[in-house]
């Protein structure tokens, strides 16, 4: 089959322009539910009110139902006795009041004489705490238009008004059709065992996607790349359906399908939109049904429903796509972008002092942890080259906005227990979070001369003194105020293959020619320490394969080892542990927290600190094996 191109390619707003023309092919039905079963569904007709509410004149106090007139004259000097059954009658909330009265006497204020007399010390005005027929739905008045959206409140004024069933919109049916002969359904897998595909995900997101906008998923079995196979399915299953989701299969390769599919029984007006993710997206009609080709990677299926599918389906529901908050915020760093493409950053955003700053997830389209873990998404328009770093730009908040004042920033060198700091501070302080960003300690260094986090994580040995930290906090941040607080000590060493299948003994034998080897990046503190201890060792990286490659956190390294890809690489005990690796011990260092003073005593800090300090924290690190508490929490300077 020759190679797929993008022919038809658009810009985000022309397709989008082009998703609201093909709303026009969907004509919704509608059908009769339960009131009570009605939250969020969208009402075909107006609704009038068959009943007053309330239906007659009711107290809406405890106490006596009077005649007004009767009680003028009352005072604490002259107080008025009432003959109950004759002028007076005893009444509770929300039961009617008798035919010759028009007011209410709360019972705190009426004094029993006896079970035939009461005293007032106060008169009445007319329909003083009576609830009046009528006074919250009158009768034939409207409750609702055609097109509203039914809230919980709103069932309670259908109930009052009389209604036990109302005619809704039938909910869009969409059809979610995912292809690829790599994928294996969740059910299917067996996790004693490697996997020998991946896991498919997508339709599950897109499907509680739809069902979140008011629509009606039906999910179809995985389909292998086979171009009769996925016709079958389309041909099968589209007439039961309002809207067509496939997914894969439209991006430009020589297996792609659901082009060619989509030509043969429809049209396509959408081949490949200049966003990013999202660009393999297409849209089109298959028979008389409108279709959304959705990417295979995961960011690029959600950003591609998000901005073509969800308006789609509010649309045809006749319903307002709510906005998500928008809050200004400032770049960590300078972000480069595509230019004639729109991106979808995906960060992560705290308030340090006055000012909101983000700092940029991995923009890999198949890593839907950057979407899991952003705060927000910054949109660079399509005539950008990308963000200066002291430029103010808009964001769109994935998440309450007053989570992200509650969150405590935090920039510098990698530990796996910045994950359990955060999940405890979450137990015991719901409303504070930790945001914690892997840039290396030096990086965390800069981060705190730039003013941009709370805090930062610390492992720099200054190979001079023999210290660690400390002495870099004074060279490098002179005229800030830090305190210094220390979280853990722990082992470093090289993480090896299991049962070390190359026979490793320690750093000199990365030399030999057979062994490749990861580095952590410049400015890290796993870094500092490899070149510290190749000096002593006399040892020329240089010789060293694999050197000069670099990543960014312990797991990383220890991925690319238990995957095969190297031999060997500098982290931690605990990230070796945890990918069940082999470990030889190179030395103990000391990772501390630096915080600046004007942030020390802030509240959420201060219970971060709290956390740190306490048994239940200490108790969890120790069973991650390859640290040291015994100084955690404690100020160091």
């Amino acid at each position: 089959m020759k190679r797929n191109i993008y022919l038809k390619k658009k810009s985000l707003n022309e397709a989008k322009e082009i998703a609201s023309k093909l709303a026009s092919l969907i004509r919704l039905g509608t059908e009769t539910v339960h009131v009570v079963q009605s939250l969020g569904r969208v009402t075909a007709e107006p609704l009038f009110a068959k009943i007053s509410s309330p239906p007659f004149h009711c107290a809406a106090m405890d106490g006596i139902a009077v005649q007004a007139e009767s009680t003028y004259g009352a005072t604490d000097d002259s107080p008025k006795v009432l003959i109950t059954g004759k002028e007076a009658w005893f009444v509770n909330t929300g039961h009617p009041i008798p035919p010759a009265t028009n007011s209410v006497i709360m019972i705190e204020d009426v004094h029993q004489i006896d079970s035939e007399r009461v005293e007032i010390r106060e008169a009445a005005h007319p329909w003083q705490h009576v609830r009046a027929i009528g006074e919250d739905i009158v009768a034939t008045e409207m409750v609702f238009p055609e097109n509203h959206q039914i809230t919980s409140y709103d069932i309670g004024a259908l109930l009052a008004s009389g209604y036990r069933e109302i005619r809704v919109k039938k909910k869009p049916r969409v059809l979610i059709l995912p292809t690829g002969s790599e994928l294996i359904e969740p059910g299917e897998v067996n996790l004693s065992e490697p996997l020998p595909k991946i896991i498919e995900s997508n339709s599950y997101v897109l499907s509680n996607m739809v069902v979140e906008d008011g629509g009606e998923p039906f999910r179809h079995p995985i389909v292998r790349d086979d171009f009769t196979k996925i016709r079958e399915a389309l041909l099968s299953k589209y007439e039961e359906v309002d809207l067509i989701l496939i997914i894969a299969g439209s991006s430009a390769g020589s297996e792609d399908y659901t082009r060619s599919i989509i030509e043969e029984s429809g049209e396509v007006y959408v081949h490949g939109i200049s966003m990013m993710p999202g660009k393999p997206a297409l849209l089109g009609k298959f028979k008389d049904r409108p279709i959304v080709g959705i990417p295979g990677y995961p960011v690029s299926a959600i950003l591609a429903y998000e901005e073509l599918v969800k308006p789609l389906i509010y649309q045809i529901l006749h319903l307002i796509k709510p906005e998500k908050i928008k809050i200004k915020v400032f770049p960590t760093r300078k972000i480069p972008s595509k230019l004639g493409t729109e991106e979808f950053l995906r960060v992560k955003v705290g308030k340090v002092g006055e000012k909101f700053y983000a700092t940029p997830l991995p923009r890999g389209s198949g890593m839907i942890t950057s979407l899991t873990k952003a705060d927000g998404i910054i949109r660079i328009p399509p005539l950008s080259e990308g963000v200066d770093e002291n430029q103010e730009i808009d964001l769109q908040l994935l998440r309450p906005f007053e989570e992200v004042l509650n969150t405590v920033v935090m920039v510098g060198s990698h530990d796996l227990t910045i994950d359990l700091l955060a999940n405890v501070l979450g137990k015991y302080y719901p409303p504070v979070f930790l945001s914690s960003h892997s840039v290396g300690s030096f990086g965390g260094i800069l981060a705190l001369k730039s003013g941009i986090c709370h805090l930062a994580g610390l492992h720099l040995l200054d190979p001079v003194t023999g210290q660690y930290n400390i002495p870099y906090i004074q060279n490098h941040l002179k005229g800030i105020d830090i305190r210094v607080i220390n979280l853990v000590h722990r082992e470093q060493g090289l993480i090896i293959q299991r049962k070390n299948p190359k026979r490793l003994r320690g750093l000199k034998d990365l030399l030999k020619e057979e062994i490749t080897f990861i580095n952590r990046q410049k400015g890290s503190g796993t870094r500092i320490l490899l070149d510290h201890e190749l000096k002593n060792l006399s040892i020329n990286s240089s010789q060293i394969k694999g050197y000069e490659k670099e990543e960014f956190t312990h797991m990383a390294v220890a991925s690319l080892v238990a995957s095969g890809v190297v031999d060997a690489g500098l982290g931690i005990l605990s990230a070796a542990r945890a990918m069940n690796l082999d470990f030889i011990p190179v030395t103990k260092e000391r990772y501390d927290l630096a915080i600046p003073s004007v942030y020390f005593e802030d509240e959420k800090v201060q219970k971060m600190i709290d956390v740190i300090r306490s048994k239940e924290f200490k108790e969890e690190v120790l069973r991650m094996g390859g640290y040291d508490v015994s100084k955690t929490g404690e100020e160091l300077i």
